[in-house]
C-alpha cells in the first residue's frame, strides 16, 4: 500500500471538520454565545447596508473567533485526554488558549463598534 491509498477523500475531510464544528456548538456555550453575536452582526450589516470593506472586517472577525474558539476547544480536550489531574502546565496551556480567544473576541468587538455605532447614530437621528 503506498502513502496515496493512505489518504482520506476530500468529502471525509469536510465531513469531519463541520462535525468538529457541530460537536463545538451542541457542547461549547462560548461558541453558542460567538455564534448569536455573529448572527446578529450580520442581520446589522444587513439593516445598515454597509460597504464591501465593512463585509470584509465582519467576515474575518466572525471566521478568526469561529477558528479560534475551535483550537481552543482542541486544546482543552487533549489536555484533557492527557491529564486529569491537576498540573500547572495544563492550566497554562488552556490558560493561553483561553486567552487567545478572548483577545480576539475584543478585538472584534472594537471592529463592531468602530463599524456600526456611526451607522447606529445615523439611523437614530
Amino acid at each position: 500500500m503506498d502513502l496515496q491509498d493512505k489518504r482520506i477523500p476530500l468529502w471525509k475531510s469536510f465531513y469531519f471538520a463541520l462535525s468538529g464544528i457541530q460537536t463545538a456548538l451542541w457542547t461549547e456555550r462560548n461558541m453558542r454565545i460567538h455564534l448569536l453575536v455573529s448572527i446578529v452582526a450580520i442581520g446589522c450589516s444587513i439593516f445598515f447596508s454597509i460597504n464591501k470593506l465593512e463585509w470584509l472586517f465582519v467576515i474575518v472577525a466572525i471566521g478568526g473567533i469561529f477558528s479560534l474558539e475551535l483550537m481552543n476547544s482542541a486544546i482543552e480536550r487533549v489536555v484533557d485526554l492527557i491529564t486529569a489531574e491537576y498540573h500547572p502546565l495544563a492550566k497554562q496551556a488552556k490558560d493561553l488558549a483561553a486567552g487567545a480567544v478572548f483577545i480576539y473576541a475584543v478585538i472584534a468587538v472594537v471592529i463592531g463598534i468602530i463599524i456600526f455605532i456611526p451607522y447606529f447614530f445615523r439611523w437614530l437621528f
